[in-house]
C-alpha cells in the first residue's frame, strides 16, 4: 500500500511524496497509515575485481566502453501507523525522520523516533 504505482527503480531521482491511507480491520477500526516516499541512488552491483590468468598475473583489462552504466533511484518508504487522523503531524514527524537520515546528522534515529512516540498531540477542542 505504500507505494501504489509499484516498485520500480527510476534514471532520476524523483522529489519526496507524502499521502495517508486509511485501513479498515475486521473490526471496522480505522489506521491512518501515513507514507513518506523518497528516491535513494542504487549501489553498483558489479565487482571491480580483476581476471587473474593461471600463472598469478593479471590479465589485460578490456577497455572501458565509454559509455558509462545510468545512475539508478530505487523508491525507499518511511511509514507511520495510527488510529489518530493527524496527517500534518505524520508529514512533519516523517519530514523529520527523513532529514536526519539524508543529512546524515550525529543525532540517533532511536533517539528521534522514541521522543517523538512520547509527544502529547492535542486533541480537537483544545484538551490534550
Amino acid at each position: 500500500f505504500c507505494q501504489p504505482s509499484g516498485w520500480q527503480l527510476f534514471t532520476e531521482r524523483n522529489p519526496p511524496t507524502f499521502f495517508v491511507a486509511v485501513l479498515t480491520d475486521i473490526n471496522s477500526e480505522r489506521h491512518y497509515c501515513a507514507c513518506f516516499t523518497f528516491w535513494e541512488a542504487v549501489e553498483s552491483a558489479q565487482p571491480q575485481s580483476h581476471p587473474r590468468n593461471g600463472e598469478g598475473e593479471e590479465e589485460e583489462e578490456e577497455p572501458s566502453s565509454p559509455v558509462q552504466p545510468a545512475q539508478l533511484f530505487a523508491p525507499k518508504s518511511l511509514v507511520l501507523v495510527s488510529r489518530l487522523d493527524h496527517a500534518e503531524v505524520f508529514r512533519n514527524s516523517l519530514g523529520l525522520i527523513y532529514t536526519i537520515y539524508v543529512d546524515g546528522l550525529s543525532v540517533s534515529l532511536e533517539n528521534v523516533i522514541g521522543n517523538l512516540l512520547t509527544c502529547t498531540i492535542p486533541i480537537t477542542g483544545g484538551a490534550q
